[in-house]
């Protein structure tokens, strides 16, 4: 005799799907999932803009400071250089969709919405020191 699929979705606690959860419980996961990382691309992507011009201004202000002995940066080597420190710096932006989402799905997601600018800002002044010393380094030939 062969099963049939139920008719209606499962609940939670009946058996059928991994875990006993039922098919409608994964498919709401999947739009809360879905959801969440809609708000966080709404919020973190506007602001990478900002991320980038501020350690592009960290770069400059180092190569004017030391001007005419950063002119040895602008190589087609040193603008190689730079390039993988930009893109390395944008993956590293992306640490923050990990504590966002992670925040989201938490009891805390009312008060995250209201003070996850700090994330923000923390982070773009760490990145800020690291950029310093990554540029310092480059600039004194380290």
């Amino acid at each position: 005799m062969a099963l049939e699929p139920p008719s209606q979705p499962m609940t939670p606690g009946e058996s059928g799907g991994p875990g006993g959860l039922a098919p409608a419980d994964g498919e709401r996961t999947r739009a809360k999932f879905g959801a969440y990382v809609a708000d966080a691309l709404r919020y973190w992507e506007p602001r990478r803009a900002i991320y980038n011009l501020v350690l592009l201004a960290v770069v400059v202000a180092h190569i004017v400071a030391g001007w005419p002995a950063s002119k040895a940066l602008l190589t087609r080597d040193g603008l190689f250089v730079l390039f993988i420190l930009a893109v390395l710096a944008n993956v590293a932006y992306c640490a923050a969709y990990a504590v966002d989402l992670f925040v989201q799905y938490s009891e805390l997601r009312g008060t995250w919405a209201r003070w996850r600018w700090t994330l923000f800002v923390v982070g773009t002044a760490f990145a800020a020191a690291i950029t310093h010393f990554f540029t310092m380094g480059l600039r004194s030939g380290g």
